[in-house]
């Protein structure tokens, strides 16, 4: 275990952040342990935010820990930016304030991404990545009026999904041909764009944006033709940017988009960790860096650092996994795929949204998802982990 004596600080009071204190806690630790945070909720899980909580079907996301924990197991500090790392002295400074720690945690995740045009920062143009984000856009979403979204990935697709239930109108706006398209295919894709459609989505897809118009507040959104998309709420789900500014200023090694570590989570300086969006993980199994901006990942990978933060030296070995879930379709991914170049082999009714995909790589199944189909998650899971060969016609017939 770690000297009890050494303060710990964590920089990112985030899902990742806020597991990593809570399973320091739970590993043992009674030493000081220090969470720092820019939003002023205690941490919490980020995937009811495009999904319940916009629904309307819940109040609050799931917390992170029982209540209380972070008012009374840690010293956590909302509201707070840490400004700089100095490795040398062993310290983060706040202003003129230092913060020394024996051990230190970067979990800083990542910041929405924004688009440098015309009339971006008009009122009514959002991002989504926080529970206040999540709460006034479902606010805009029930008062009425037509919903644009940018960005065909998970975000825009589940934000469309939520904007529908609340009866607005929406147009989803995106380069790409199909929805999901770099994660899941032109052929997976093409099932989210007719459920999409389904529901009332007007999909302006190999569209780009010039730019938003209004005065003051969005009314719509300009095209690359020219045509103006009405919009009284713009939804920007343009991808998120890893928050590594500070440990850039540290001189850590980073790469990849993210702060390069090693397969324990450790960081170029030996005394620092980083877990979470902004780690670009030493993957042991797809020897290769990973970087992957998943509530799973981030969970996981809080829990194991704190064990290797206490001695255990163990290399995080996770498969990544996300779920989602769309009108009446909902799903799980679990793997890495590479859909241009990976074969796609389908189990089941693709035209009914009750399937498996599996990703085939040199054999092997790379990635899966199971859409509608909850009977083999935990089979598929293992599939993807075990990395063993099989055949095409193993995975169509189901007889693994």
């Amino acid at each position: 275990m770690a000297d009890s004596t050494g303060p710990i600080v964590i920089v990112g009071a985030s899902l990742a952040g806020g597991a990593a204190a809570v399973a320091l806690r739970e590993g043992g630790f009674d030493g000081e342990i220090t969470l720092f945070g820019t939003e002023t909720h205690r941490p919490y899980e980020r995937p009811p935010l495009s999904k319940g909580l916009l629904l309307g079907d819940a109040e609050e996301p799931d917390w992170v820990g029982d209540e209380g924990f972070f008012d009374t197991a840690v010293t956590w500090k909302p509201g707070t930016t840490v400004t700089a790392i100095d490795p040398e002295r062993k310290v983060v400074r706040v202003g003129d304030d230092s913060y020394p720690y024996q051990k230190l945690i970067i979990a800083t995740g990542s910041t929405p991404r924004r688009l440098d045009l015309p009339g971006a920062e008009l009122d009514g143009v959002l991002t989504l990545r926080t529970l206040d984000d999540a709460l006034a856009l479902r606010e805009r979403f029930a008062a009425g009026g037509p919903v644009a979204v940018i960005g065909a990935g998970w975000i825009g697709c589940e934000a469309a999904a939520a904007a529908r239930k609340h009866d607005a109108a929406v147009t989803m706006i995106a380069p790409e041909d199909q929805p999901l398209v770099r994660v899941l295919g032109d052929q997976i894709g093409a099932v989210f764009g007719g459920l999409h459609r389904e529901h009332g989505v007007d999909l302006r897809l190999g569209a780009s944006v010039q730019g938003f118009e209004g005065d003051g507040t969005v009314s719509g959104v300009k095209l690359g033709d020219g045509t103006v998309v009405p919009a009284q709420t713009v939804v920007l789900g343009v991808g998120a940017a890893p928050n590594i500014a500070l440990a850039e200023a540290a001189g850590l090694e980073l790469t990849d988009g993210g702060i390069a570590v090693d397969p324990t989570l450790r960081t170029s300086e030996f005394d620092i960790y980083a877990v979470g969006d902004v780690a670009a993980h030493d993957h042991p199994r797809y020897r290769r860096r990973v970087r992957v901006e998943h509530w799973a990942n981030a969970k996981d990978q809080g829990a194991h650092v704190a064990r290797n933060v206490l001695g255990a030296e163990a290399p995080y070995q996770a498969s990544p996994y996300f779920f989602t879930d769309q009108y009446d379709l909902g799903c799980e991914y679990r793997g890495l795929a590479d859909p241009e170049h990976d074969q796609l082999v389908i189990r089941g009714d693709l035209a009914g949204r009750e399937f498996i995909a599996f990703w085939l790589r040199d054999g092997a199944v790379a990635a899966a998802m199971n859409v509608n189909d909850w009977d083999h998650g935990d089979a598929l899971g293992a599939l993807v982990d075990s990395g063993r060969q099989v055949t095409e016609d193993e995975l169509i017939n189901g007889t693994l």
